[in-house]
Order: structure tokens, then sequence, then C-alpha cells
């Protein structure tokens, strides 16, 4: 196995990148199936809207709290490894059991389910994503976390395509499918991935539970220091530019849809495909932005994407509000979103690698944790936001909005002075 603290290995990387896979296979069924299945129940969207958040909420505040734990556990197995053995298991079995409890049709089952399917889930989702800086130096972060992205972009374009008609057989199968898969991905990593023998206890010592808990608390003390009471501000300017760029983003993902149908007279299924060229040539493009962020540097490659993803938004807008054909408005979306998505692989490619080569090796899971933290509140600010303004306004707020926060990250972003390659 090639030595990580002199190069890259592209084989630790794929074998990374499936963990990665599994994950991102998982969330595109949840969000597409279980709305349909709470359904059943006669709640409303409102109350719907609101159990569909609770990954969100479990991510904002266990991400942060799990990455610091994993820094500061030693096992036999390392440090990451603990929380993927029992995370994913218990993940894939409440994530089976989902298509169960609706047949079953007991909501108060159901509900318990969804509850411990997101906590199992949170349990080890920070510290498989730790493991890429954990076995890659600096120097190729941002190219690692390239082909981990293009990895997860396959499992999500996977989902969308393959959970369709096997769906149409048995709604059970999507979920029964992508359990298998997500615990396959992650045995991978288990059995392939070899952490440094520094983060591994020896069989003769005794893991104290009690100071994994005490140092945990006061490393993640220690990590909102960092963010908050710096003299050197460049971590803080950089999670608010992933807050605002996410905003932006989620808004507009959000609310896309139902923009091209209700505005522009365009049906929905082609927004959601327009949004998926998005997706598309943000998967093609990942492991080139990365290459681009080592070549460039960091920040510049991340202004670049923003500043594409925001002119494309500019140009969708007036194209939306100047032209009347709906079938020359969805041929000019379709080339701009696919423009739109290689910009945003230039940003979010190389946002990661910034967050976690602004500290220690110690402390990487802590610094994942809060990269999560603030792109998932991101998650939860963004949809009442923009329908706030849809509402009262009308939707051609949305884009105005997008830009807004988008250009908004831009600015912020300029004021982030560290994070890029570190002198080896």
């Amino acid at each position: 196995m090639e030595d990580t603290k002199r190069g890259m290995s592209f084989k630790n990387l794929l074998l990374l990148g499936f963990g990665f896979f599994g994950i991102s296979l998982v969330w595109p069924l949840y969000n597409a199936y279980v709305p349909v299945f709470l359904k059943d129940f006669n709640l409303s969207s409102t109350v719907i809207g609101f159990i569909m958040t609770i990954d969100n909420l479990f991510a904002i505040i266990m991400l942060p709290l799990i990455g610091v734990m994993s820094d500061q556990t030693r096992t036999r197995l390392g440090r990451r490894m603990p929380y993927i053995l029992i995370g994913a298991p218990l993940a894939v079995v409440t994530f089976g059991l989902i298509p169960l409890t609706r047949a079953i049709q007991l909501l108060w089952l159901m509900m318990l389910n969804i509850i411990f399917m997101n906590f199992f889930m949170a349990l080890f989702r920070s510290p498989v994503i730790a493991l890429m800086p954990d076995i890659t130096p600096s120097e190729y972060r941002s190219q690692a976390n390239g082909v981990i992205n293009f990895m997860g972009g396959v499992g999500a374009l996977l989902a969308y395509f393959a959970g369709k008609p096997l769906y149409d057989k048995s709604y059970g199968l999507p979920f029964y499918i992508g359990g298998v898969t997500l615990l396959l991905s992650q045995l991978l990593v288990v059995l392939f991935i070899k952490e440094d023998e520094k983060y591994k206890r020896k069989s003769s010592e005794k893991m104290k539970f009690e100071n994994i808990y005490k140092k945990t608390f006061y490393e993640l003390r220690e990590n909102m220091r960092d963010v908050f009471y710096s003299k050197e501000k460049s971590l803080l300017f950089m999670l608010v530019s992933i807050l605002f760029w996410f905003i932006g983003y989620n808004a507009l993902e959000t609310f896309f849809t139902s923009f091209v149908k209700f505005n522009l007279g365009i049906k929905e299924s082609t927004g959601a495909l327009v949004l998926g060229f998005f997706s598309l040539t943000f998967m093609i493009f990942a492991i080139p932005a990365g290459f681009i962020g080592a070549k460039l540097g960091r920040r510049k490659t991340m202004s670049i994407g923003l500043s594409i993803v925001i002119l494309v938004l500019i140009f969708a807008f007036f194209v939306g509000v100047s032209l009347d054909n709906p079938s020359l408005i969805t041929k000019v979306y379709f080339a701009l979103f696919a423009i739109g998505g290689l910009g945003w692989a230039m940003v979010n490619v190389n946002s990661l690698p910034t967050i976690v080569d602004m500290t220690v090796e110690e402390k990487v899971g802590g610094y994942t944790g809060l990269y999560y933290f603030f792109s998932m509140a991101a998650n939860i600010i963004a949809p009442p936001l923009a329908g706030l303004f849809i509402d009262y306004i009308g939707y051609n707020t949305l884009f105005a909005l997008s830009i807004t926060f988008l250009t908004l990250s831009l600015i912020t972003l300029q004021f982030v002075k560290r994070g890029d390659i570190k002198a080896q």
C-alpha cells in the first residue's frame, strides 16, 4: 500500500469513495419516498416538511460532537472505525424497516424508526468523511475530495435512476437494496483502509470512556473558540461563506421545480431534469476541480466557481423574465445549469480541504464536524426563508435570494487567508 505520507493513494481513496457512495445512495431514496409514505397517515405537508428536517437537526447537533469524539477515541482498530462499525449496521437495519413500518400503519412506530435511522446515520458520517484528510497529505486533499465527491455523485445518480424501476416493482425494494449497498460500502472502508498506528490502542491498554468524554467537550469548546475568538478570522469567514452559499443553493434546489411550473409554465419533471444536469456536470467535473484547486489555490478556485454560478443565475433570471417561449427557456436552462454544475464543483470540492487544513491532524474530525454544522444549518434556514419571500412577494424572488447569498459568500471568502496547501 502506498504511504499516504508521501503521496496520494488512489486505491485508498477509491475505497473511501465507496463509503461516501453508500451514504449518498441512501439519502436521495429517503428524501424521495419517505414523504410519500408519511402521506398515508394524513399528515399535512407542513408536518411532513418538519419531519424531513430531522436529519438536518441531528446533523447540526451530532456531527460536530461525533467528529471531536472520534478525534479523542483510541481503539485497536483506530479512532474512526468503531463509529462506522456501530453506526452503519444499525442505520441499515432502521433504513430497511421504513417500508415495513409503512405496511404496519402505526405512525408512532414509523416516527420512532425514522428518528433512530437519522441518529445512526449521524453517528458515522463525520468519521467516514474525516478519513479523507486522515489518509491524505495536505497537497493532495483537493484532488482526494474530488474523487470522493465523484463517487458520491455516482451514488446519488444511481439512486434516482435505479430507484424508480425497483420502487415500481415493490416500494420496499429501494430500501432493502439501498441498505445492503450501504452496509457493503462501509465494510469495504473498515476492512481495507488502515488507520495510522498512533491512533490505535494496544491490546494491553484500557480505553477510559470518561477520559474520552472529558476530552471531547474540552476540544469542542476549543474548536468553538477557534471559530469565534481567534484573532485571525479565516476559519470564521470560511464557515460563514459555507453557510451563505448553501443557503443560496438549497433555496434554489428546494423551489426551482415549483418556480418553473408556476412561473414559467414548464413541467416540474422538466425542472427536475434541469437540476439533474447541474448534478451531472458537478459529478463529472469533481475530480478536475480538485486538481484546479491544487494548481491555482483553493480560495481562488472557489471564488471563480462562485462567480460562475452567480453569473449563470443572473442569466437564468433574465432569460425567465424576458422570454415567453417555455421550450426555448428550457433549452437555455439546460445549457446554463450544466455550466453552473462546473462552477459548483470548483466550490464544493475545495471547501472541506480548506477547513481541515486550518488545523492539526489531531483535530481533523472536529473541524469536519464544524463544516457539516454550518452546511446543514443552511438546509434548515434556506427553505422557510425562500418560502417566505415567495409567499409575500412572488417566485421571481427565488433567483434574487440565491444570487444575494452566493454574492455574500463570495465577499466573505475574500477574507479567508488560511487553508491552502500546508508546507510538508
